[in-house]
């Protein structure tokens, strides 16, 4: 009876710890479009501490007070750039999935381009080695091919007198047994 009674309480205990694990931030705009740019904000900006993780994907603590911020932020009236600058001032410009075409990030923009170039033209010249070398090894001159055939032609006909022998041979064999 006491262990139905703590299997009871337990089962109790896991039941209310996953309601509370369940609790979603419920946040009341003053107006759709402060939703709508919210949404976009979380969306577009990295949390900190994930690093692979959008604000509105990652459940880690500094998220969900980044989020609570920019809701802050937005409620005050500031413009997304606005909110924007301030979390890069914070936490540098990591926090921006698209960060800005400029010197420092200029690798960034164009290294993926200039990969699939280079993967391009490797592909090329180990086709084009392909086919040179391919060329070269199956062309005949002249009279090989003659003379190829006729080799072709010899042990093809070699072969066939050799299997009709032996199969008139074994046939003798299997005369004298019986």
């Amino acid at each position: 009876m006491k262990q139905l009674r703590n299997y009871t309480v337990f089962l109790l205990l896991m039941i209310v710890s996953c309601y509370a694990l369940s609790a979603a931030e419920v946040k009341e705009f003053s107006s759709d479009q402060l939703r709508d740019r919210f949404q976009v904000l979380v969306n577009e900006l990295r949390c900190p501490k994930c690093q692979n993780q959008n604000l509105a994907d990652s459940n880690s603590p500094i998220a969900s007070d980044l989020r609570k911020e920019i809701f802050r932020m937005l409620e005050e009236g500031q413009s997304d750039q606005e909110i924007i600058d301030f979390l890069v001032v914070r936490y540098g410009e990591f926090v921006m999935y698209r960060p800005p075409v400029k010197k420092t990030t200029l690798v960034l923009w164009l290294a993926p381009g200039f990969l699939l170039l280079i993967g391009i033209v490797v592909i090329i010249v180990i086709r084009r080695r392909q086919t040179m070398v391919s060329g070269t090894s199956s062309a005949l001159v002249g009279g090989e091919q003659e003379q190829l055939d006729q080799l072709l032609g010899e042990s093809s006909n070699v072969k066939s007198t050799n299997s009709s022998e032996m199969l008139n041979s074994k046939t003798a064999d299997d005369e004298e047994n019986t």
